[in-house]
């Protein structure tokens, strides 16, 4: 990998110096822009972690702090604080996280993983950091234990021992419980695994042992042998103590739980089967589902609470798991969406030997996070204010806009607030831990994610924090009720019609166009009303690729309105709007002219938000299914939506709800075609088709390109054929299959998915090897897909001195064509008159799939997309109102129409392998730059940065990198994922300011920047997890109980576990690590007050440290001096009476 690494550097450096100069300098080129963006600009970090921890296993939580851990199978551990306090750290074995400790109050925890290592996490810097790990070699950790203020962490192993670790020094104790001494005759077998210990609350000299097959074991530490056993004939999964310490309960793999008196031998004093029925003669209820977990807990003026997970009947099949909340005579069983991985009852006091006041469960399940109020009736949940549902239905596609207008936000929160649910507990957040970072940055962010079934949702991801705003259902514009004979085929039920595949959002207009895995487009405008559409707006489009004729491309159909190679202007007269008259060719026994959805014919009332505004189907031909959506634009200036797949592209006109344009890839080169195209024969079984682009051609056609939508008839039983790529193309229609673990059965054709995705057909899913991407010749079985469009004021041919509307064209062949857009004026004319478009022929030829397209005016700036500001569209005020609304809208509102006529503009071309920068109106490449040749690029977008505009790119083989514009010289290249998946290459993105983000899990978003200033302040935007908090007073002894004892019994742990009582532990049990978060990690620790008050902390301890030990020099120096005089004197009087020459 390195070798291959060095190479492709000194490949980029030979780029440099070869290819970057200009390759060809036309008269007007001859002045270069001076680029301000240098590679000390650059710097790539991983931000902040968004999303529900992905596949959890453990949970803790400090009670002091406030803060919740959450451990996951893959090693990774997530702190949550207050809402907008998250931290994302990272064991690097990846193992999973078997169990979570705090040390409350003390800023640290300690997490066991399944490795059988031990890790302490320092938690008083903003990034946490190991300070010392210990690494078990003969023994398999199965529980932990750390008691309150204690330094002395219990470790119970698979064998049945009991290890204790120093957490200060993360050093084994000589002392250790050996299982045979434990139960020592009363069994004889094996006990199993530790699956508990903990100390009694009022002694902590009396420890309690739980062994899997039922053994429970009273441990005197002092006397270092067993009080009491108590023996149950069914393994144990937890036990749980009563503060008072003189019971604990039990629960067991039969559904039962035991209570047990401390001092009463043999049988438990009570057995309860909460979920079992009780049978009328008395014997044993039916056993149930193992209790996974027991926790008891006491009320100063009340019932105790016992709560439970697991333990329903096996007779409950289907039922969703439970947790149970016992209190007093009452069973309350609160049902869960997902499995219940863990649960924490949160309660008032740290001390265990309190009453414990419980206020809250906080139940952990497979892919939620539920926290339910115990303090109110009903038990309701608390409303979660963390960003947790980014994966209610699985992720298709992303969008992230950096800088959006500052009205946007909350604008969009207003509509979102609406949608909330009602019944959460009226109290506070119970997880409140942490303070925020102090960042500067304040621009506002917004990301869009679309999902499997059909939502949109917008979050507001600025100042790294994430919060949803709104929540659009775009399934709501479709009948979801199948018809009759339908239902029998169940294939098609698993599948996710409405899936979301690409999205366009104009920012300032607030225009939404949403591309659906059944090609479907719909277009949504935003609105501070509430309205009712009686008819859904509905447009049918017909694209149709085949090749059977290359002398008469119309085919035999009605006589092609566009038979000439270069295509008269491709207004559609005959389309004004759609009429309402039904269609008579629906009914095609070929199935044709049907959409793969059918849109609602109800009235469909639309709350204040997103309002459907049209909705744009492709249509079966001649028994086919419609190719996949790959490519879409949307320009609210020109009120144009305009979308592409492997056939051809189509322009819509939202404003007069009409197609503008509808043509085959081939018919964009017209006479300059530059492929030796193989003629296609049709295939057997279908009837002759009428030509190219059915939509063009003849009044015939007409009624099925625009009908109402009573008039629609659809079948889905063709859908599951489309979904695995049946009919026409089926060979090219790769299956874009996201690896989406939590709907393993999501499946996205895409024939070239957007944004050069195109890499997705690889057997092996990962985009290691090179894939040939000749431009020369057509391959056999790919058609040339359109990948990417842009609008932009521009010259629309060569030598063209004024700039006008046009739409570029990317296919996925490399080439870039242009289209020359003609506007009515605005106002009512704009209404009324037809929108022109005629392609202009071809700009330029660039190796690989078109990825993106911008354009810079003659200072090297980057246009800006012209736009029309927001307006509401619901006025409710009469016509002649809504027209002056209307007429005050400015057309374009686009700087690069102020430029002088001699000005030039540069055209920024980038596709899967390399980019060029064209001048234009010459439309000479003066730039080109190869920005990789083993791999292939899976997303590029050109950013605005705050010292200028520059491409990103991110690579198949996980590299990113930044390019300057013009010149596109290498700014930033680093190595930042060596393995890429899917579901990453489906969602990476880039957007302006240096930032990025993709999904890393199905369940979480990763933000990352690659922007210098940005990573060096994110240490204070991030937030603090430790907060300086004063320990609660342990609880009052009382007068009497201080007198004849009773009270909790403190035990010098010290004198039993240190080295000078226990020895050392034998060297080959386990192994130290030393941290790299040490003193190093605290020097780099976060700059605020709680910085530096840990770090003088810190400081203090290791200057106490050192004054002892200076003090012990001193006392053995004095000590050491002592002896010396006395030695001396005592020489003296020896030597006193001698004379010299007798020594």
């Amino acid at each position: 990998m390195k070798k291959f690494n060095i190479r492709k550097v000194l490949d980029g450096l030979k780029e440099v110096s070869s290819s970057t100069p200009s390759v060809q300098v036309g008269p007007q080129e001859n002045h270069l822009i001076q680029e301000t963006i240098q590679s000390e600009h650059f710097q790539l970090c991983k931000t902040v972690r968004h999303g529900f921890p992905y596949q959890p296993s453990s949970m803790a939580f400090d009670p002091v702090q406030k803060i919740l851990a959450i451990g996951t199978q893959s090693g990774a551990l997530r702190l949550f604080g207050r809402p907008g306090v998250e931290c994302y750290c990272q064991h690097e074995t990846g193992a999973a996280v078997i169990q979570l400790q705090f040390l409350i109050n003390e800023g640290a925890l300690v997490s066991a993983l399944a490795d059988d290592s031990v890790h302490l996490w320092n938690l008083r810097q903003k990034r946490p950091a190991i300070l010392h790990s210990l690494k078990f070699n003969r023994e398999r950790i199965t529980f932990c234990h750390l008691p309150f203020q204690s330094k002395w962490l219990y470790i119970g192993t698979e064998r049945g021992n009991i290890h204790i670790v120093n957490v200060e020094s993360f050093t084994l104790s000589g002392y250790v419980i050996m299982w045979n001494k434990a139960i020592e005759l009363s069994s004889k077998a094996h006990p199993g695994p530790v699956v508990h210990i903990s100390d009694n609350p009022m002694d902590e000299g009396k420890l309690i042992i739980g062994f899997e097959s039922g053994i429970v074991v009273l441990w005197d530490l002092k006397s270092k042998k067993a009080d009491y056993r108590y023996t149950y004939d069914e393994a144990i999964h937890s036990v749980a103590w009563h503060h008072e310490g003189k019971q604990f309960i039990c629960s067991h793999s039969d559904g039962t739980l035991t209570i047990w008196n401390v001092r009463g031998q043999g049988k438990p004093i009570q057995t309860i089967t909460p979920h079992g029925k009780q049978p009328k003669d008395g014997k044993k209820p039916e056993p149930c589902k193992p209790i996974l977990k027991v926790e008891y807990k006491t009320t100063r003026n009340g019932e105790p609470f016992i709560i439970l997970s697991g333990g329903l009947s096996y007779d409950t099949v289907g039922r969703r798991p439970c947790l149970t909340v016992m209190h007093g005579k009452s069973t309350a069983v609160l049902e869960m969406d997902y499995p219940i991985v863990d649960f924490l009852t949160l309660c008032e006091t740290p001390y265990p030997n309190d009453f414990q006041e419980p206020y809250a469960v906080v139940v952990l399940l497979e892919k939620d996070l539920v926290v339910i109020d115990l303090a109110q009736n009903g038990y309701p949940i608390f409303e979660n204010p963390y960003p947790l549902t980014i994966h209610e239905s699985p992720v298709t596609c992303c969008e992230y806009f950096a800088d959006c207008p500052v009205d946007l936000i909350p604008a969009l929160y207003s509509v979102g607030s609406r949608q909330k649910r009602q019944g959460y507990s009226k109290k506070e957040w119970p997880i409140s831990g942490g303070n925020w970072g102090q960042g500067t940055q304040s621009y506002p962010e917004i990301i869009i994610t679309g999902h499997a079934d059909g939502t949109v949702k917008f979050w507001d991801a600025s100042a790294i924090m994430l919060q949803v705003l709104y929540k659009l259902k775009t399934a709501k514009v479709f009948d979801r009720n199948r018809s009759k004979e339908d239902k029998g085929s169940t294939e098609t039920s698993d599948e996710d019609p409405f899936a979301i595949q690409i999205m366009a959002w104009c920012p300032e207009s607030r225009m939404l166009c949403v591309a659906g895995v059944s090609a479907n487009v719909i277009i949504y405008r935003f609105s501070k009303l509430e309205v009712t559409t009686e008819v859904v707006q509905l447009l049918e489009v017909r694209m149709q690729y085949e090749l059977n004729d290359m002398e008469s491309p119309e085919g035999g159909g009605g006589g092609g309105e566009h038979s000439s190679a270069h295509p008269t202007p491709g207004a559609s007269p005959q389309t004004s709007g759609p009429p309402s008259h039904p269609s008579t060719s629906s009914n095609n026994s070929d199935g044709g002219n049907i959409p793969c959805l059918k849109v609602r014919s109800t009235p469909l009332k639309q709350s204040p938000g997103y309002q459907v505004d049209l909705v744009v189907q492709l249509v079966w031909v001649s028994g086919e299914p419609p190719q996949q959506i790959t490519s879409l634009a949307l320009n609210s200036s020109y009120g144009l939506v305009v979308f592409g797949n492997s056939n051809g592209l189509a322009v819509v006109d939202y404003v007069q709800k009409t197609v503008v344009l509808n043509l085959g890839t081939v018919e964009l080169y017209g006479s300059n075609d530059p492929y030796q195209r193989q003629p296609r024969s049709p295939r057997k079984t279908r009837q002759p088709s009428g030509g190219l682009c059915d939509i063009n051609e003849g009044s015939a056609t007409s009624e099925d390109r625009c009908k109402s939508p009573t008039s629609v008839l659809t079948s889905n039983s063709n859908l599951q054929q489309f979904y695995n790529g049946g009919g026409r193309g089926a060979k090219m229609s790769r299956k874009l299959s996201l690896p989406t673990e939590l709907k393993p059965d999501l499946v996205l054709l895409s024939v070239c998915p957007p944004r050069g995705a195109n890499p997705l057909d690889h057997r092996d899913n990962s985009f290691s090897r090179s894939r040939s991407s000749s431009v020369t010749s057509i391959d056999k079985e790919a058609k040339e897909a359109v990948s990417s469009f842009h609008f932009s004021e521009s010259f629309a041919r060569k030598g063209d001195s004024t700039l006008t509307p046009c739409l570029y064209v990317g296919t996925s062949l490399g080439t870039v064509l242009a289209l020359a857009i003609t506007l009515p004026p605005a106002g009512e004319q704009r209404q009324l008159q037809p929108v022109i478009i005629a392609p202009t022929g071809m700009l330029v030829r660039v190796k690989g799939s078109i990825m993106r397209m911008a354009f810079l005016d003659s200072t090297g700036a980057l246009v800006p997309h012209a736009f029309e500001p927001w307006f509401e569209p619901n006025v409710t005020a009469d016509g002649e109102e809504r027209e002056k609304v209307r007429k005050r809208r400015p057309v374009s509102v686009s700087p690069s129409t102020s430029q002088d006529l001699n000005e030039s503009q540069y055209a920024v071309v980038c596709s899967e392998k390399q980019a060029k920068v064209i001048s234009l109106p010459s439309q000479t490449c003066i730039y080109k730059h190869s920005i990789t040749e083993t791999s292939f690029i899976l997303r590029a977008d050109v950013v605005q940065m705050s010292q200028g505009a520059c491409v990103a790119c991110f690579c198949a083989n996980g590299h990113i990198m930044t390019l300057s514009v013009p010149g596109l010289r290498p700014l930033m290249d680093v190595n930042y994922l060596p393995l890429t998946d899917m579901r990453i290459a489906r969602t990476f993105c880039f957007t302006n300011l240096g930032q990025a983000m993709y999904l890393c899990s199905p369940t979480e978003i990763q933000r990352i920047t690659y922007s210098q200033d940005i990573c060096e302040n994110l240490q204070e935007m991030l937030g603090e997890l430790f907060t300086p908090v004063e320990t609660p007073e342990a609880p009052n002894r009382g007068f009497f109980k201080g007198l004849f004892g009773g009270g909790a019994q403190s035990l010098d742990r010290e004198e039993l576990f240190g080295e000078i009582a226990a020895g050392k532990a034998s060297r080959s049990l386990a192994q130290h690590i030393p941290g790299p978060g040490g003193i190093e990690g605290m020097k780099g620790a976060a700059s605020g007050i709680v910085g530096d008050l840990a770090r003088a902390r810190i400081a203090l301890d290791e200057r106490g440290q050192k004054l002892g030990e200076l003090d012990e020099r001193t006392a053995a120096m004095m000590a050491s001096a002592d002896s010396f005089s006395k030695h001396a004197h005592d020489m003296m009087l020896k030597c006193k009476d001698k004379k010299w020459y007798q020594f």
